[in-house]
């Protein structure tokens, strides 16, 4: 076996050109079968394989600086450069990161895990060469999808005037995470379909000298044109049209479904555990997509719109045949997303965007200077925002109510249930006065009837103003539980009263606004006032409730997670380091209610 004898660059470069085909297969069996023992980016990685034996069999890395985008097309690039244990041995699977990481390897220069970065990056370390008198070449590998973000039409208009060698190679396999949207994957199919010839050529139009191939996938053929670039002293786009999924069949036919994949059957392609493309019945994703397409069935004014990632809501493609032009995938490129249902609801429309809390992050400036500064009357599903969702430190979607808390004429709901969900959601698409985003719970699906009935029996809620709720009646102790840490509140509340105390258990519902009178009444019955969500501390809802309590003569205790860059951290594991087990929270009411303990606190 090649691989075993591969710990470096330089051992690539050791080979004899006719074994490079064998390498290539090495690599793909190898990440196919750590893959399907733990899932992970498969369709993307096998596609670029040869290109990526190819990149270090003619640059020489860490001296040449080759970058990812969006990294996680880097897994043949990681067994490559000293980490193929992680790949061949199955008890060191896992153990490396699935994107980018510098604390890994000398070979990769940023931690990055979301997309259109890699051309800006590219152009930083072209121009820092330069400044330094240095001579190394600088390597962008782009796209997967990325060239619809923002960022990377920036990174090109800044690469094509650097006059200095960058080289910028256009991983083209037709494919996004789902369909590639957007004018300029018309470009380049009309490219490809040219070989390289047709005149309407952005790359050309933008001042890079310009190449193509076809053979995406033959190695030896990519090993030849990337020969042709080192060295060289100007901007240049090495357009290779690639196949998504290569080398295994299920992920050729549908790239969409074998994008991101939890374990599988290698042999049968059976799945165990579906991940991207997937909607399973009954979850968040597909109570929204079925919920939505009802709304747009009665309402044309009701438009999805999605960043690349349509199946985080629930619009599988026969979902998205059947809304037409109310279901609106504006590619990878979140950004524009925001700016563009900001004009879609001054237009008069009810457009709902579902993201990422992680995703969502990416478009701070237009949530503050577009959406919220013209206050329009947009949806935002914020989605898989908990410690429950994705682990990698590129991919945490637990800070978004940190951010979000600052901004104004936005209100931010949290529900617990699904019923509470819906609601909401049907409230957000009718009302006209500010734009809204809901926190979808990240948990499985909680049926609570309970929590949404008013008092006089109705089930239709209003959240037209900031109210909490509050489920049980106490003394002593007062727990607020966000969202879909409710349940956990409960569990603390059901331990107390074991314990004698019978405590006030609030759903507040609001996650960054805040019923003003019911807080300023909890000192009144209650010593201590203890808040619970799903997300950071630090700048987030808890600390807003500590705040509007600091001069009250009530012990206050916020719980979530800490502000750090958790990397692949069990989700139990890290509620546990941050003291969030009911048992712990149990003995820390207990201590702040004695009351020489709380005078100390005082």
């Amino acid at each position: 076996m090649l691989l075993e004898h591969i710990a470096s660059p330089q051992d690539v470069k050791a080979l004899d050109a006719a074994a490079l085909p064998q390498l290539c297969d090495e690599l793909r069996t190898a990440i196919l079968a750590n893959s399907a023992a733990i899932g992970g980016h498969l369709a993307p990685n096998l596609g670029v394989i040869e290109l990526t034996v190819a990149l270090h069999r003619v640059f020489d890395s860490p001296h040449d600086k080759i970058i990812f985008d969006v990294s996680h097309q880097s897994y043949a690039h990681k067994v490559l450069t000293g980490r193929a244990a992680a790949f061949l041995d199955p008890a060191h699977f896992g153990e490396v990161s699935g994107f980018s990481n510098p604390r890994e390897s000398e070979h990769d220069f940023f931690s990055m895990g979301h997309t259109s970065t890699s051309i800006s990056l590219a152009c930083g370390l072209a121009t820092a060469r330069d400044l330094a008198g240095e001579h190394y070449d600088v390597v962008a590998v782009v796209g997967d999808g990325s060239l619809s973000g923002g960022l990377a039409f920036e990174g090109l208009d800044n690469a094509a005037v650097l006059n200095s060698g960058i080289v910028i190679v256009v991983n083209d396999n037709n494919q996004s995470i789902a369909e590639n949207h957007g004018g300029i994957y018309g470009c380049l199919a009309r490219l490809r379909a040219t070989a390289g010839a047709a005149q309407d050529n952005l790359f050309r139009a933008m001042g890079f000298d310009y190449r193509y191939l076809e053979a995406g996938n033959d190695v030896e053929a990519l090993v030849a044109a990337l020969a042709e670039l080192r060295g060289i002293d100007h901007p240049v786009v090495l357009h290779v049209h690639t196949t998504k999924g290569a080398g295994y069949a299920p992920a050729e036919h549908a790239p969409e479904a074998w994008h991101h994949v939890g374990a599988f059957d290698l042999a049968t392609g059976h799945k165990n555990t579906l991940i991207s493309g997937d909607v399973p019945a009954g979850s968040y994703a597909d109570i929204t997509g079925a919920h939505l397409l009802e709304a747009m069935k009665r309402d044309r004014r009701v438009v999805g719109v999605t960043a690349g990632v349509p199946y985080v809501m629930g619009f599988t493609p026969e979902r998205r045949a059947e809304a037409g032009a109310q279901f609106v995938d504006v590619g990878i490129a979140e950004e524009h997303a925001v700016t563009f249902i900001t004009a879609l609801a001054a237009g008069g429309a009810a457009p709902v965007f579902g993201v990422y809390g992680a995703f969502l992050q990416r478009a701070y400036d237009e949530l503050w200077h577009d959406l919220c500064l013209n206050r329009e009357p947009a949806t935002i599903l914020d989605i898989g925002a908990s410690v429950f969702g994705a682990s990698a430190e590129t991919h945490l979607n637990y800070f978004d109510l940190a951010m979000l808390g600052g901004l104004p004429n936005l209100r931010v709901l949290a529900p617990v249930c699904v019923e509470e969900y819906l609601q909401m959601l049907d409230w957000a698409l009718t009302q006209r006065e500010q734009p809204v985003v809901i926190r979808v719970p990240g948990t499985k699906p909680l049926s609570r009837p309970d929590l949404v009935a008013d008092n006089a029996g109705s089930n239709a809620l209003s959240f037209d103003t900031p109210a909490y709720q509050v489920v049980r009646s106490g003394s002593d102790v007062a727990i607020l539980a966000l969202g879909d840490f409710f349940p956990l509140g409960e569990q603390v509340a059901d331990a107390l009263a074991e314990q004698g105390v019978q405590a006030t258990l609030i759903n507040p519902r609001f996650a960054t606004e805040f019923d003003e009178e019911l807080i300023a009444s909890l000192p009144d019955q209650h010593r201590v006032v203890v808040t619970l969500e799903d997300g950071v501390r630090a700048g987030g809802w808890g600390e807003k409730i500590a705040r509007r309590l600091g001069t009250a003569n009530v012990c206050v205790r916020c719980y979530g997670i800490d502000n750090a860059f958790h990397d692949r951290m069990a989700p139990q594991d890290l509620l546990a380091q941050n003291g969030i087990t009911v048992a712990g929270i149990v003995a820390d009411i207990q201590g702040m209610r004695d009351p020489q303990l709380h005078q100390q606190n005082r």
